[in-house]
């Protein structure tokens, strides 16, 4: 949530600007996905960039990519490239290719990111407007995951993807809490698994055979973690989705690390043990880079972006 206070902080930074190509519209909060949107029924470009605040560009990305795009010469080429993670310094982003980062058919790159467990991060995408409508607009009901959602519209609508190699984005690291869902709200957890039940049904409708069913149930089980033990309603309704995918979900495992907390204490407390964790160690990394970001800063060497 967002309190008044840091709305009105936000909109006086982002009025600062505001130019004759630059717009600042504001609307009743009503979510991510909303917002979204409303920005594309104003918006004129031939191409769409969707962004979210801890996301930058290089300079040249969308000109790569608008290059790419024409040279297939098709208005429903999806157009991706490279990421990587930082925190302060993009300077020292790691870019870490993953099997989908290359040209690919829509369906292919599904079933290799469900099957691999890959994540391909939001801002790499470069939509041209007809695919965008084509898609439809982003689900206003998902309060969780809603990019994965919409993005498999896009992919399923497209012709197919195209990796621009030069163009990169640099996704910062601001939330310590962004591996687990303990601790959402129910709606969060309950959007979470609609999304995951909507992405199935689009791809099972697009092609069905014995691989894409085997990577909709490894997609699944992947998911269960965040609401087994705590949300059974959840775990049943993802027994129901396996079972028309001809599996069931297995109870779920964390690594060997705290795998004694789970037989000792319970899944519920190794997961939340496994949250601090990783909110202390974020944190430690965190004070780190902003440490040697504001040295390289101050003898001149830091980043420009």
């Amino acid at each position: 949530m967002v309190d008044d206070g840091s709305r009105d902080q936000t909109l006086r930074v982002a009025r600062q600007f505001a130019s004759e190509v630059v717009s600042v519209v504001t609307q009743e909060n009503q979510g991510a996905a909303a917002a979204r949107n409303k920005a594309f029924t104003l918006c004129q470009g031939d191409y769409i960039q969707w962004l979210d605040a801890d996301d930058l560009l290089s300079p040249e990305k969308v000109a790569k990519q608008v290059a790419a795009a024409q040279e297939c010469q098709d208005k429903r080429r999806l157009l991706s490239s490279g990421w990587g993670y930082f925190i302060y310094r993009p300077s020292h982003a790691q870019f870490l290719p993953t099997p989908l980062w290359c040209d690919l058919p829509p369906v292919e790159w599904l079933l290799r990111k469900w099957e691999q467990n890959l994540h391909m991060q939001t801002a790499t995408w470069l939509v041209g407007r007809e695919l965008t409508e084509a898609a439809g607009p982003w689900d206003t009901r998902l309060l969780g995951d809603d990019d994965g959602e919409y993005f498999c519209r896009v992919l399923l609508a497209s012709s197919g993807v195209r990796f621009a190699p030069d163009a990169k984005v640099f996704y910062r690291i601001t939330d310590s809490g962004r591996w687990s869902y303990i601790g959402r709200s129910n709606r969060k957890l309950e959007a979470h698994l609609l999304s995951r039940q909507l992405q199935i049904g689009y791809l099972r409708s697009f092609e069905d055979n014995e691989r894409v069913r085997a990577a909709c149930l490894k997609y699944l089980q992947r998911s269960l973690i965040h609401f087994y033990p705590e949300r059974a309603d959840l775990v049943r309704q993802s027994q129901q989705l396996a079972a028309t995918l001809g599996g069931r979900l297995e109870i779920p495992k964390l690594s060997w690390k705290y795998l004694w907390i789970q037989k000792l204490f319970g899944l519920t407390a190794a997961k939340s043990l496994r949250r601090e964790y990783n909110i202390r160690k974020t944190n430690l990394l965190r004070s780190w880079d902003q440490a040697l970001f504001y040295i390289e800063r101050r003898s001149g060497s830091g980043d420009r972006y």
